[in-house]
């Protein structure tokens, strides 16, 4: 093993223990490693970013802008009106929503496509007299599934036919992936339909309206003609019972007191830590005569707030503040933080939320777990529901700038049908330019941003907030990096130890490994790094043992999008981990089985497709 071996070796070891920690958000590690590479003289210093002008770099760039054209214009939610049946039981239902946000997914970002659903899923969920989890978890599987059936579905995908194009000159085209991937979308929807549904842990009674994944911790403030004041806590709790709601701490005087006694008296000017699900928050606060401590009166954080802030900044956003909350326009919205949301880590105070954004944050839900922290400061995490007070506008704004993903059912896109029919038929010339080869795909799809950017159905100021830049740095970072693992030999080496100690020379067993191992990584680490990394591995395997390397590609591609078994693994699972009240533990549950389901279907079809 030569020196460049071992350096290149150490560093993909170092960014997987890094992407397993997530410590660091996914680009800063891929940036880091490409960085290393370039300092210990592995990648030249003027070739360090030619990942960024990679055509699949591009091509996820663009795809990303066509699928905000489809979202904003109400596109799907014409499609989705139309598409899911009214009346049906929880079988077909299922099968109808799942099999939409497949499809939708081969032709739209997988992520986009199921931030729109999720809605739609919600509502579904109290109909079927099922919880929110038992149909986001099915759905979110669908639009992974679906992912696979076009070159375009899916980042890996994109990869994978980029280091074809590098090895022998050509990519994969449009539909090659539709074979093997649509039959196991298929296939696998049915059996998410049927019976996967029912392994689904239920974490709420079924039967509950609206949306009531996980109890809200807000913040309630005693004022002086309350009925509440100088009555005691025990009085206050009976109250609460009938609301399916209770005290869970007391602050008094900027002190917490966490599980106060029964036998408190309740003063005017305390703030009540009260649990309760959205429902009931109203009726609990009206009874009481309590009000929502994030929605009153300016508190001394406001003030510290606006006091960083330059004299006219402040007048004009006090301004904006009061016309934001004279009561008209006024709606509450609940939203997802995304794993990629810049929320991360941040609290309410950290970003100004009232004065930046003239936004009230009442309310967070957890995993159903509690936090010590005031709701104020609370360090806010992905998959965290938010419930969030402000004008329509100011709501999706942050939600855009935030990264956070609504589900109120009120809707923030009003559909317009000539954009939708605009954007699709943008989308489908796309599609069929790169389909029959008329333009290389990162070319018909740029050409397509083009258009949607002449013809509005993407505003200007939204065509860069469209691109997912961190998904577009870990792209363009790992390209290189992967490349030298084929210069040093590094992935030959690896591919002949695999071939020696565990396949032995076996086509079939080595197709079988390549596709398990990457479903593994894929779990625990982005499936767009994990497809950069195996990639020259599948290349090397099959090198060694002198047959094609299509069904080895496949194999990675396949096996880095479909990660199942943990929140991790891809971002629509992260999705759905708070509004499903799911813990990490949960997802194994049908995920295995489907995991398990896509092995047995795939290897034949890819022997079948792609014969060796």
């Amino acid at each position: 093993m030569t020196q460049d071996q071992l350096l290149i070796i150490f560093i993909l070891l170092v960014t997987m223990v890094m992407f397993i920690w997530s410590r660091w958000r996914h680009d800063m590690v891929a940036g880091s490693a490409l960085l290393a590479c370039v300092l210990v003289g592995l990648i030249d210093p003027q070739d360090a970013f030619l990942g960024f002008a990679h055509p699949a770099v591009v091509t996820v760039a663009c795809v990303l802008v066509l699928s905000r054209g489809l979202q904003i214009s109400g596109a799907v939610d014409i499609l989705t009106r139309h598409a899911l049946p009214k009346k049906a039981g929880v079988t077909l239902s299922l099968a109808a929503l799942t099999g939409l946000g497949a499809f939708l997914s081969g032709f739209m970002n997988n992520v986009g496509a199921m931030a729109l659903l999720m809605p739609v899923a919600v509502q579904l969920s109290g109909r079927l007299g099922l919880t929110p989890g038992q149909v986001l978890m099915p759905l979110a599987f669908g639009t992974i599934l679906g992912g696979m059936t076009t070159l375009i579905g899916t980042p890996p995908n994109l990869i994978v036919s980029g280091f074809r194009r590098e090895s022998i000159g050509t990519g994969f085209e449009m539909f090659d992936f539709t074979a093997v991937g649509l039959s196991v979308a298929v296939l696998c929807v049915l059996f998410i339909a049927l019976l996967g549904w029912r392994l689904v842990p239920a974490r709420k009674q079924p039967g509950t309206e609206g949306f009531e994944t996980g109890a809200y911790i807000t913040e309630a403030r005693v004022p002086k003609d309350s009925k509440v004041a100088g009555m005691y806590l025990r009085e206050v709790e009976a109250e609460l019972d009938e609301a399916d709601a209770q005290v869970i701490g007391l602050v008094r005087n900027e002190v917490k007191v966490n599980a106060p006694s029964s036998g408190r008296r309740i003063k005017a000017g305390d703030i009540l830590v009260i649990e309760a699900d959205v429902e009931s928050l109203a009726g609990v606060l009206s009874a009481l005569g309590l009000e929502l401590e994030e929605a009153g009166s300016s508190s001394e954080d406001e003030e510290d707030e606006k006091a960083a802030k330059t004299d006219e900044d402040t007048e004009q956003q006090e301004d904006d503040s009061e016309s934001d909350n004279n009561g008209d326009g006024m709606m509450l919205m609940e939203l997802v933080v995304r794993a990629e949301s810049s929320l991360q880590g941040r609290s309410a105070r950290d970003i100004l939320l009232r004065t930046r954004y003239g936004l009230n944050l009442l309310a967070v839900s957890r995993e159903g777990s509690r936090s010590k922290a005031r709701l104020r400061t609370l360090k806010i995490r992905p998959g965290d529901l938010l419930l969030m007070q402000g004008s329509e506008e100011a709501l999706a704004g942050f939600a855009a700038d935030t990264g956070c993903v609504p589900l109120a059912e009120r809707e923030l896109r009003i559909p317009d049908r000539g954009k939708a029919l605009t954007a699709s038929l943008i989308m489908l010339a796309s599609v069929a330019a790169a389909a029959f080869a008329l333009l290389p795909t990162a070319i018909a799809f740029a050409a397509g941003v083009l258009a949607s950017m002449v013809l509005r159905t993407v505003p200007l100021r939204s065509v860069y907030d469209a691109i997912d830049w961190p998904v577009i740095v870990l792209l363009g970072a790992l390209m290189p990096v992967a490349s030298v693992m084929e210069s040093t030999g590094t992935a030959t080496l690896i591919a002949e130890l695999l071939m020696q100690h565990v396949a032995q020379g076996n086509g079939p067993i080595a197709i079988a490994l390549i596709l398990t191992l990457t479903m593994l990584i894929s779990s625990v680490v982005n499936n767009a790094a994990t497809a950069a990394a195996m990639c020259p591995i599948a290349l090397g395997t099959a090198a060694a043992l002198g047959v094609d390397a299509d069904a080895f590609l496949m194999a990675v591609a396949i096996g880095a999008s479909c990660a199942f078994l943990s929140p991790i693994g891809h971002q629509n699972n992260t999705l759905i981990l708070g509004p499903g009240g799911f813990k990490f533990g949960d997802y194994w549950r049908l995920g295995l089985p489907v995991s398990l389901l896509v092995v047995v279907i795939s290897i034949p079809l890819l022997l079948l497709v792609w014969p060796l």
